[in-house]
């Protein structure tokens, strides 16, 4: 089996403030963390465990991941594994990035977004260029708010020409064409994220390659859709993956609707769909290897 996962335990806390999120600065208690803890490890053993299958997974939490060790270390030991094709995080890289040190950077990947207000510009694109060097799949991104252009415009030339900038539409901000055009010129793809897309009766990967998994093993076809299919612990799942077309009226996330295949959004972003890096970006030409050679003159 060749599987996709969307991975979204109980975790529901984050470091940043956003004004544009349910979940700012909201704090777990210790009980929920270590519960968050217990529920990515029974996940990651799991994961170790399924040799027979080629598994790509998407850690998607409500908050922020990567400042938990746990997260970090999953995400380095699942980088390793020969059956796991890519292990990707979305996160807003307020953590430190030195532990990628340890990941295989051929499979490990992130997604990350700048938050203006919530982070020193500086410091941020410090952490994105050392995610360059490293030689770190990645790809940057930002809210397509009015007051984030600016800010959108200088990350663009700051950053490394080949790190993908994508460009999210605001939940409930309409865009002219005007609007629309300034953000299109930073992102091209950002027409697919202007309006939601109707997708009712339309065939989607979610349900049959590409599921849901919640921090009780409790597998979905997507996020956005709560039907259950079975549970990845017992296998039940398994039996009830199938083609499926998609019970919704509109998809309006790209962790949704870039499944649908009425899209062409699989060949855009071949290789890359689990961290949003269009194909033929996302990773830094590698230094020539050096000619070893004995010493002498």
């Amino acid at each position: 089996m060749d599987l996709t996962i969307l991975y979204r335990g109980p975790l529901a806390s984050c470091d940043y403030d956003c004004p544009y999120c349910p979940f700012a600065k909201r704090r777990d208690s210790t009980a929920r963390l270590r519960a968050d803890r217990a529920a990515l490890d029974r996940f990651t053993a799991w994961a170790a465990a399924q040799t027979g299958d080629r598994l790509s997974v998407l850690f998607t939490p409500w908050g922020e991941g990567l400042v938990r060790s746990w997260y970090r270390r999953a995400l380095v030991d699942l980088s390793h594994l020969p059956h796991v094709r890519r292990v990707a995080i979305q996160t807003n890289l307020s953590c430190r990035t030195d532990w990628l040190g340890e990941a295989d950077p051929g499979t490990v990947a992130l997604w990350c977004t700048y938050h203006p207000g919530q982070t020193p510009y500086d410091r941020f694109l410090a952490k994105c260029r050392d995610l360059a060097e490293r030689g770190i799949r990645h790809s940057v991104g930002v809210v397509g708010l009015p007051g984030h252009l600016d800010l959108a415009r200088r990350l663009r030339a700051d950053l490394p020409d080949h790190v993908y900038l994508w460009v999210n539409a605001a939940e409930g901000h309409t865009y002219t064409d005007a609007d629309a055009a300034a953000w299109t010129d930073l992102d091209p793809l950002f027409p697919y994220s202007r309006r939601p897309h109707a997708s009712a009766g339309l065939p989607c990967r979610t349900g049959e390659s590409v599921v849901s998994v919640d921090g009780d093993g409790t597998v979905r076809r997507c996020h956005f859709v709560r039907t259950e299919l079975g549970n990845l612990y017992d296998g039940s799942y398994r039996a009830a993956l199938r083609p499926r077309t998609c019970p919704l009226a509109v998809c309006d996330c790209h962790i949704g609707y870039v499944h649908l295949e009425t899209l062409p959004l699989y060949d855009v972003f071949a290789g890359g769909v689990l961290e949003r890096v269009p194909a033929g970006t996302g990773a830094p030409p590698r230094p020539p290897v050096q000619p070893w050679t004995t010493g002498g003159p």
